[in-house]
């Protein structure tokens, strides 16, 4: 396990155990992809909204978890898209996406499908450019790229076959790299971001647990 993924999982199990550090750990670890994600669904005025709805439902059903980090992600992942397509049902459409995009840089996975279009997204168009895939393509790229999923767990995370996802982050990944082509102000680097990785194997462990509070996101 590497060595972030194993900090994460330590964490993860402490949050379990009621430590409220590590819960924060978890929380810092785990939010600003996953805002991102949710960006892709929700667009940036109701992003946060739905963010700390996702983290109390995180919170709340903590207990009921287990695996290592990247289930953790891949389950977190899942819960934030639940609430954001409840929010898109009560509001009727799927918006334009715009705002801030620095949830989007960091580390990134290693390569397993449309390598060469990721050389460059690193930019403050980077969600604009997503906003112009078709839904499918879009949530595939971002649960791989910048949650940095597997295409097993993405697959689990949006009740596709494995094969799907691929086949639509390749898609959207190619059709990014055209978009870019396509703009003049487009740098053409992209350091912040990297393919989508391959699943590796997991240790996956559980834990007893006690019960824990649900937490505001000034808490965390």
């Amino acid at each position: 396990m590497l060595g972030d993924d194993a900090e994460l999982t330590a964490a993860v199990l402490a949050a379990q155990d009621g430590d409220e550090t590590a819960f924060r750990t978890v929380y810092r670890a785990v939010h600003p992809r996953l805002l991102g994600y949710i960006r892709t669904l929700v667009g940036d005025p109701d992003a946060e909204d739905v963010a700390s709805e996702a983290w109390l439902q995180i919170a709340r059903d903590m207990e009921r978890f287990s695996g290592d980090a990247d289930r953790f992600r891949g389950w977190a992942a899942r819960i934030a898209r639940n609430r954001a397509l409840d929010h898109i049902r009560m509001r009727g459409r799927r918006p334009a996406i715009g705002g801030d995009e620095t949830e989007l840089a960091g580390r990134a996975a290693e390569s397993d499908t449309a390598g060469e279009a990721m050389e460059a997204l690193a930019t403050g168009s980077t969600l604009s450019l997503i906003a112009q895939l078709p839904q499918d393509q879009a949530e595939a790229v971002v649960l791989r790229v910048v949650v940095g999923l597997d295409a097993k767990t993405a697959a689990e995370t949006l009740g596709k076959r494995p094969g799907a996802v691929r086949t639509a982050a390749h898609r959207g990944l190619k059709r990014l790299a055209e978009l870019l082509g396509d703009d003049p102000e487009s740098p053409h680097e992209l350091g912040a971001l990297s393919p989508p990785r391959e699943p590796r194997g997991r240790a996956v462990t559980s834990a007893g647990v006690t019960h824990m509070r649900a937490r505001t996101q000034k808490d965390m």
